[in-house]
């Protein structure tokens, strides 16, 4: 499968996500690519879409990007992190030295039978959610 990257596109995007899309074609990117394969990681561009326009916009260092019953939000990082027990990170990036979530899904958590392993299921949408 190919796909149009930035560079060939006929539209604009802010210098970090073009940076981000011209980067993924670098020889050294496709070697850290392959090695995250080993471990089913991948690469991600962490971005949002201007509101009214839908034009992508980088992530700023104070959101998180949240999915939940299958829907898409852009939520303060410091909500998601003060309510870590029901979220849990899916995209990492690199801030001030350390690994830091960008992305990650809202959990319901399952009980196992007689003090098992608690099992973790994505939160869906409920079914009024769902009809709209």
């Amino acid at each position: 499968m190919t796909t149009t990257n930035v560079l060939q596109a006929p539209y604009e995007m802010p210098p970090a996500l073009k940076k981000a899309q011209a980067a993924i074609h670098l020889p050294e990117v496709q070697v850290m690519l392959r090695r995250l394969s080993e471990y089913d990681l991948g690469i991600f561009m962490p971005h949002q879409h201007d509101e009214k326009t839908g034009d992508f916009q980088p992530l700023p260092d104070d959101l998180m990007q949240v999915e939940s019953g299958r829907k898409v939000s852009f939520e303060p990082k410091e909500q998601i992190e003060r309510r870590g027990d029901r979220y849990l990170p899916v995209a990492w990036r690199w801030r001030a030295g350390a690994s830091t979530p960008a992305s990650a899904c809202e959990m319901v958590l399952q009980d196992g039978p007689d003090g098992a392993e608690i099992s973790v299921q994505h939160k869906m949408p409920d079914e009024e959610e769902e009809e709209q």
